[in-house]
């Protein structure tokens, strides 16, 4: 047997029992939103590595997907907020095709959260605000990276921050480019995903209709 082979094999046979917890109805908090920072809270209690880490799936115009982790910084009852490079491969893909999937992928809490919804910009204050309470560093990052576009080597872009960096000396103060900023996910669904023995998961999804009210569905699993 190939080592490839063997290596499939022990695909074959890694398995986890979900036996952690349940979701039912009555257990359900009235409002998505309530239940997301429900969850949200177990996951930052539970210690686990960054829990606002959520898979950003985007599509370009031809269709062709996109995925990536970035990091969630904000929700409220409009929606669920990330920040980025608007140039970037994801902001252009927002840009021709405005609607996005999140994924929270919680593997200690033996749950997940997916969120379908449509995608537009927060506003220049929103991501003002935003932008002066990152460490000094990223915001000179922030200015620096062509994010998604292939460069020269690792030197090249030390170099470009430390440039900037140097223009800066001596201040705080370092300015939000236009190219960068914030994109607010509002949902037209989210499923809390909670695994159970025998792979019969629970799945309870909030759903937007088109008269702007929210159902609850029970989705097999």
């Amino acid at each position: 047997m190939t080592d490839a082979r063997r290596a499939e094999r022990r695909l074959e046979t890694i398995r986890s029992s979900y036996e952690w917890n349940s979701l039912s109805e009555r257990e359900l908090a009235p409002t998505w939103l309530e239940q997301f920072e429900g969850w949200l809270e177990a996951a930052v209690e539970s210690g686990m590595t960054e829990p606002n880490a959520m898979v950003l799936a985007t599509a370009a115009a031809d269709g062709a997907p996109g995925a990536r982790t970035v990091l969630l910084r904000g929700v409220d009852a409009r929606g669920f907020w990330f920040m980025t490079n608007y140039e970037s491969r994801k902001g252009r893909e927002l840009a021709a095709n405005p609607r996005a999937t999140l994924v929270f992928p919680w593997y200690s809490q033996q749950r997940q959260v997916i969120v379908d919804g449509d995608v537009e910009r927060l506003s220049a204050e929103e991501s003002d605000a935003y932008f002066a309470t990152r460490p000094r560093g990223a915001r000179i990052s922030a200015n620096v990276s062509p994010q998604s576009e292939a460069i020269e080597s690792r030197e090249w872009i030390e170099e470009r921050w430390a440039e900037v960096e140097q223009a800066h000396a001596g201040s705080e103060e370092v300015p939000r480019p236009d190219t960068w900023g914030g994109y607010l996910v509002a949902p037209r669904a989210v499923e809390f995903w909670q695994g159970r023995p025998d792979r019969l998961h629970d799945r309870l999804r909030f759903r937007r209709t088109t008269d702007d009210a929210w159902i609850i569905e029970r989705l097999a699993p």
